[in-house]
Parts: structure tokens; sequence; C-alpha cells
């Protein structure tokens, strides 16, 4: 193996750890971002009513 060679594959792994540790941020950030708007949609949900059966049945017969 050429001397050259080493230091080619050297730099291309150094290249693709480098890579591969941005795609990580990325994704953490990302997820990050997907669990935030999560806690805002379940923090917009009404409260539950304190009265379990109201609001549950519909009088058809009205």
């Amino acid at each position: 193996m050429d001397v050259t060679q080493i230091a080619s594959l050297a730099s291309n792994l150094a290249s693709a750890q480098t890579s591969d540790s941005v795609n990580v941020l990325m994704l953490k950030k990302a997820l990050d971002t997907q669990a935030a708007a999560a806690i805002g949609v379940l923090q917009a949900l009404p409260p539950v009513p304190a009265n379990p059966n109201i609001g549950r049945n519909v009088n058809t017969t009205a």
C-alpha cells in the first residue's frame, strides 16, 4: 500500500466522521423541535370536565 493512499484514506475517514457528527446533531435538533411541538399540541387540548358524564351524550329525541 502506498503512503499517499494511507493519507487519502485517513482524510476520507475524518471527513466521514465529521459528516456523521453533523448528521447526528441535526437529527437531535429535529427531534427536540418535534418534541416541543408535541408538548405544545398536548397543552393546547382543553381540560377534561370534572363530571365525566357531561359532554358525552347527545339528546336526539328533543
